[in-house]
């Protein structure tokens, strides 16, 4: 029976409640004013999930922020002098200066644009490959390595150099270094010099 007293005791009041605020005459709720009653600087996690995390506290720093229903009284001076001197301009007059402004925004637009297309195709030029790695890779093998290039000697290589004719056989196939190294057969003040290793004298074949 108590139960069903109180029950009959809250279904009484809600209904009550419920035609008090179906009144044509009650103002709607949104437009009240909300008065903080309790103010703390802990932290709150019902506000964090009702505020979708931008409240962590409802401190007496945060509440005339977020419970403002006016501006700043800096603000409202210069709102108000903004409104007093458009109310001066004539309606051709702010017509021309709105057309003026919508050509300036249309041309600041048109040149940013310009400029991000300049930079997107900058950008692919400057990250195109010029090269090919893999002949990279050859070219670097054969020089260090050897790689890939042929054993066969060209053709007059191991000839005879005659004198007088300083550039005939002057290339050594096969040389790995600029060093000097003595032909067989003759003095070293002799033999003739061509690119830092001395050729044997006329008649005689040229060794290593």
């Amino acid at each position: 029976p108590s139960v069903l007293d109180s029950f009959a005791l809250l279904s009484g009041q809600l209904n009550t409640l419920n035609k008090v605020l179906k009144h044509e005459k009650t103002p709607l709720l949104r437009n009240q004013v909300i008065i903080p009653l309790v103010l703390s600087p802990d932290r709150d996690e019902e506000i964090m999930r009702q505020t979708e995390g931008r409240v962590p506290v409802f401190s007496h720093e945060v509440v005339p922020d977020h419970l403002r229903t006016k501006p700043d009284p800096e603000v409202e001076e210069q709102e108000k002098q903004l409104i007093t001197d458009a109310a001066r301009i004539s309606p051709d007059a702010a017509q021309k200066q709105i057309q003026s402004l919508n050509k300036m925004c249309s041309n600041l637009l048109e040149k940013i644009s310009k400029e991000e297309r300049e930079s997107e195709s900058g950008g692919l030029r400057q990250n195109k490959q010029t090269f090919n790695p893999a002949d990279t890779n050859a070219l670097v093998a054969a020089v260090a390595f050897g790689k890939g290039l042929s054993n066969r000697r060209p053709p007059g290589s191991g000839a005879s150099v005659q004198s007088g004719q300083p550039g005939a056989g002057a290339i050594i196939a096969g040389a790995s270094s600029m060093q000097q190294v003595p032909m067989t057969g003759a003095p070293a003040q002799q033999q003739p010099m061509l690119a830092g290793v001395q050729m044997a004298p006329a008649g005689q074949p040229g060794k290593v």
